[in-house]
């Protein structure tokens, strides 16, 4: 007769609950791109997430160091994560700055730089030790199950690290290095994957997409049995070729754009319908001296050119891009000469900052600073140039049909009618414009791609009505 009390007890041992981790993503897309691939790693290794301060076990703070005002945004949410819950890792662009952190708040638990995933990870690691409950073997290995911290409809993708450019008024460099190319094939099989899992729209991000495979002297890598060079036009085009699930093709659409001479031949992929046409393109400013000064490519009036070729190729192509005003040494000719060419370039979207002292930028010792009230009064009237100008562009569109990608479907009002905010081809989430829509169909959902009748338009943002989808 067996003795049950001498049998092995087999009641299942319980698993140690999973270390959670909280998550402050601050900055441009880039670093959120950064901050995914840091929590990818980390739910590998068996991390759960926290959606406050309260339920995590450690708290990851990704910081922006571009301007002295998104250096005083970082160090305000590291303070706040430390008063909240305590135990705080720092990483980004301000790591390099890790004594000054750490003078500020000594309680820090480490601080690494910027797309340093491994001292991050190795970081939390030391933190919360990861749970190594008895299964954790038979999760598959792989680049499956990747965090995404963007709708599910669209997502970015980072083509290349760092910047070759010394712009005066810019530490990028310093922060995130020289150029560095991602390997073309990985890039496509990264977007590929992607597309596949249900991302509609993709976001080419880098600090300099014309640039991508300067470093590796365009070098070539094999992909679906053909060599492709690692070069911004030969990207584009095999993105341009990628389809949905369902047959249909994803927006694809460039961000960081310098007009390098090989800009000129990504514009009939636009106008073929492979790629969407829209350039974010950071002129910064118009004046030569100025751009001289920033130490930018100074031929405005060859770009003019060049602007309007491209728009003869593709009628829709939509341009975006950054001004800034106040820089030292700018005149008011200068500024004037700005307004004007803008008036000539006619860009559908522009954002413009006041010039900021960076700390480590050759432009804070340049002489002849601009008057803080100077500057602020030449970034009013060149929003409201650029107002102006984006609302007759916008106008235009009035009586016509668009495509448009549906961010966000609103609940039933109280007479059952649904409204919806999707986003035309000219406009970039987050950064642009948005296209208003009444009375949808019940069966519309974000991420569907639909044909909207323009009916009204205001100085941002375009006002619809679904005509069909798909």
């Amino acid at each position: 007769m067996t003795d049950k009390s001498a049998m092995t007890d087999t009641t299942p041992t319980p698993i140690s609950p999973s270390p959670k981790v909280g998550m402050v993503s601050l900055g441009c897309p880039k670093a959120l791109v950064d901050s995914e691939r840091i929590l990818t790693k980390l739910r590998a290794d068996g991390y759960d997430f926290a959606p406050d301060y309260v339920g995590a076990d450690v708290v990851l703070v990704n910081t922006c160091g571009f301007l002295d005002s998104a250096k005083e945004e970082s160090l305000a949410a590291i303070g706040e994560a430390i008063a909240e819950n305590g135990r705080v890792i720092v990483t980004g662009c301000m790591g390099n700055e890790a004594e000054a952190i750490r003078a500020r708040f000594p309680d820090v638990l480490a601080v690494t730089g910027a797309h340093q995933y491994e001292a991050v990870v190795e970081a939390v690691h030391e933190a919360a030790p990861p749970s190594r409950g008895p299964f954790v073997d038979l999760i598959p290995a792989g680049e499956d199950g990747e965090v995404k911290l963007t709708p599910r409809h669209y997502s970015y993708l980072k083509i290349s690290e760092g910047c070759n450019h010394a712009c005066s008024f810019c530490i990028i460099p310093q922060l995130r290095g020289k150029l560095a190319s991602r390997r073309i094939d990985a890039v496509l099989r990264e977007a590929e994957k992607l597309v596949a899992s249900g991302t509609r729209e993709l976001l080419v991000i880098s600090q300099d997409t014309s640039a991508y495979g300067v470093d590796v002297r365009h070098e070539t890598r094999v992909w679906k049995g053909r060599e492709i060079r690692t070069h911004m036009t030969d990207l584009a085009r095999e993105l341009g070729a990628l389809r949905c699930p369902d047959g249909s093709q994803p927006w694809v659409r460039l961000h960081y754009v310098y007009p390098y001479p090989h800009v000129d031949d990504v514009i009939p992929l636009m106008a073929q319908g492979l790629i969407t046409p829209y350039l974010d393109i950071p002129f910064q400013h118009a004046a030569t001296n100025v751009l001289r000064a920033m130490k930018r490519p100074a031929n405005e009036a060859k770009v003019l050119e060049r602007i309007k070729a491209w728009r003869a190729i593709c009628p829709d192509l939509a341009i975006r891009s950054s001004f800034v005003v106040g820089f030292p040494g700018e005149t008011e000719e200068d500024f004037q000469y700005l307004l004007d060419w803008l008036d000539e370039a006619q860009l559908d979207r522009v954002g413009a900052f006041r010039f900021e002292p960076v700390e480590g930028a050759s432009a804070n010792d340049l002489p002849d600073a601009v008057p803080e009230s100077v500057k602020e009064e030449r970034f009013a009237r060149l929003m409201e140039k650029t107002e102006a100008i984006s609302a007759a562009k916008l106008q235009a569109k009035v009586g016509r049909v668009i495509p448009v990608i549906i961010d966000e479907v609103g609940e039933p009002d109280e007479d059952g009618d649904i409204g919806a905010t999707g986003r035309s081809q000219a406009d970039a989430p987050e950064i642009d414009g948005q296209v208003l829509l009444r009375e949808v169909p019940e069966t519309l959902k974000s991420g569907d791609i639909v044909q909207v009748y323009v009916e009204d338009a205001d100085a941002h943002d375009l006002f619809g009505v679904v005509v069909r989808q798909g």
